[in-house]
């Protein structure tokens, strides 16, 4: 299967008390956590999203709904690698991601190269082909409240098969 996919994917996430926060399966110590049925890490579950979408392999809530108990606390950087396992058995690899994370609170650039990192290791593509940046939405809505956190990422699969 020669060529090339392009997919989307979007979430979000509101902060909850008591909550460990997760973004790219690096817990951001000293911070609220996002509420969810699995750890919330709301960074995974965009990219799930983009690269389900670009192999046609449906969406995160059809792989892991959260009305099933087993997905309860959840490691999303589990759920992300069964997804790529997923990916490259229909014929594709990850050739980038680049993320988006639209948040007031954390501040991001302190963790960007290691939630980079994170993400190369369990996409199993080179740190070069992760992009992530991390913008305010300048005090508009819920999130520029600083009520949660919500996510962009477009991912390129590249045929192998």
């Amino acid at each position: 299967m020669a060529g090339f996919r392009v997919g989307f994917g979007y979430d979000s996430h509101r902060f909850e008390a008591g909550r460990r926060l997760v973004l790219c399966g690096i817990e951001i110590e000293g911070e609220t956590g996002l509420k969810g049925h699995s750890d919330a890490d709301v960074v995974l579950h965009a990219v799930i999203d983009a690269l389900l979408g670009a192999a046609a392999l449906g969406d995160i809530g059809s792989h892991f709904p959260d009305t099933d108990e087993k997905w309860r606390g959840a490691d999303s950087a589990k759920l992300l690698s069964s997804v790529v396992d997923e990916v490259s058995a229909a014929g594709w690899r990850v050739g980038n991601v680049d993320v988006t994370v639209i948040c007031e609170r954390p501040k991001l650039r302190p963790h960007v190269e290691a939630m980079r990192l994170r993400l190369a290791g369990l996409l199993r593509c080179p740190v070069g082909g992760v992009s992530l940046k991390g913008k305010t939405n300048e005090k508009m809505d819920d999130v520029g409240a600083g009520v949660g956190i919500e996510v962009h990422a477009a991912c390129l699969l590249e045929g192998i098969k």
